[in-house]
């Protein structure tokens, strides 16, 4: 290569490299660091007391949101996984049978997708108003969807679910797209089902989109925070890692070291899910 290529070739390894160095990996190092240290976030850091393990230990025996929102987040994981991954796999599958009018159910369905979390949230707000809510008129009731304890953590998993399932449809409709049709024609005349060859056959085959959406999944119920942060700011029967960090670190205590522990939590059970999930890949491509 000339010198020019080997600028250009090394600009584009340096550039998108130092942007998620500094956007990425040096906010996660230094959210680490301060979990260690009592600090206000006002003050030079130089000046922060170092406390140690301090604020893990409070965490997890005093403060009274960290073992709520631990559980709602497993409930997340649970809801997603084995509720709203399976309806976005059966879409999928519906859809490649390409039946007329397939191009319109894929854009109905993925249309959530392309929409923040917070915007959903405000649109399932109206669906479950109290007052004039399509919810409640359907039923005739005045159930509080989003203000009771009991039933609203479950209300926001509908509205989270309404735009999982479609990404989920869409990952698995690539890769059903990708499947070799020989694989499915020499299933036939073996006399396999048409559910047998997709548990069978299909399925098997697209193991790499399964551990696509398994870690997706894990992730997005980790670091579930929008939606609930536009129904209550994650109080009152919602409360999840993300709004508990949230809350510590901007909020009007400025906690930065406890926030900062609870972030770091977050961050190491990510890790270990991606730890995993890098290892079967590299097995796989092995």
């Amino acid at each position: 290569m000339s010198t020019r290529d080997r600028v250009t070739v090394a600009l584009m390894v340096l550039i998108p490299t130092a942007v998620v160095a500094a956007l990425v990996w040096l906010p996660a190092i230094a959210t680490v660091v301060m979990s260690f240290f009592d600090w206000d976030g006002f003050g030079p850091f130089t000046e922060a007391k170092f406390v140690g393990t301090r604020w893990y230990t409070e965490a997890a025996t005093i403060y009274p949101a960290f073992w709520p929102a631990i559980q709602h987040n497993v409930i997340w994981l649970l809801v997603l996984f084995f509720i709203a991954t399976p309806i976005g796999l059966l879409l999928a599958v519906l859809l490649d049978r390409e039946a007329s009018h397939t191009k319109f159910y894929q854009t109905a369905l993925y249309l959530p997708v392309v929409l923040s979390m917070a915007l959903i949230g405000f649109i399932w707000q109206l669906m479950f108003s109290r007052d004039q809510g399509l919810f409640n008129l359907l039923l005739g009731t005045t159930i509080d969807w989003y203000g009771d304890p009991n039933i609203n953590l479950w209300s926001a998993l509908i509205a989270t679910s309404w735009r999982h399932v479609g990404y989920v449809m869409l990952l698995y409709l690539a890769g059903l797209k990708g499947v070799d049709l020989a694989l499915k024609e020499a299933a036939r005349i073996d006399g396999a089902s048409e559910v047998q060859t997709f548990f069978h056959v299909v399925f098997p085959v697209m193991f790499p989109i399964n551990v696509v959406v398994l870690v997706i999944t894990f992730i997005d119920s980790l670091r579930a925070f929008d939606l609930v942060w536009v129904i209550n700011r994650g109080r009152n029967g919602l409360e999840l890692l993300a709004t508990e960090v949230t809350r510590n670190i901007v909020g009007e205590a400025q906690r930065i070291g406890f926030g900062s522990a609870l972030a770091t939590i977050m961050l190491v059970i990510s890790t270990v899910f991606i730890i995993i999930y890098l290892r079967i890949v590299m097995k796989e491509d092995r």
